[in-house]
């Protein structure tokens, strides 16, 4: 299964356990690829960097720079082209839109509501990481 996560995915699935982690571990058992670009890339390592979650970085013993290593290391690299504007009010949402062309996803997986609001984009579902988790990853 291919799979395109957005980036509060990530950050969740890899600080805390949950859905989003249980994604990760489908990722690391070989039930499904997760796919990546450049852009997402340097938003996880903007994210992780931010001080909210620095408390939880020295808890796990990792800095952002690593996790992202790790999660680079992961996921499966494309160079997706530019995209017609989706998401208005957020940019960086397009991204994640662009990054799923690219990778010729199956689903995107997403806690943005923005997202979530539009359930697909061009012909790829659009789930949170529970709807996710729930309806592909306990079937198979």
């Amino acid at each position: 299964m291919r799979v395109v996560a957005d980036t509060n995915v990530i950050v969740s699935a890899m600080l805390w356990l949950g859905s989003p982690h249980r994604i990760l571990v489908a990722v690391e058992g070989a039930r499904l690829t997760l796919y990546t670009s450049p852009a997402l890339l340097r938003e996880l390592t903007g994210v992780l960097n931010r001080p909210k979650f620095a408390a939880r970085l020295r808890e796990l013993q990792v800095s952002g720079s690593e996790l992202t290593a790790d999660y680079a290391r992961l996921a499966h690299l494309v160079n997706p082209q530019r995209i017609r504007r989706v998401v208005v009010d957020d940019p960086s949402d397009d991204e994640v839109l662009a990054c799923a062309l690219a990778a010729r996803a199956q689903y995107i997986v997403s806690g943005d509501s923005d997202l979530l609001r539009l359930r697909s984009y061009r012909d790829i579902p659009i789930l949170s990481p529970r709807s996710f988790v729930q309806q592909k990853l306990s079937r198979s």
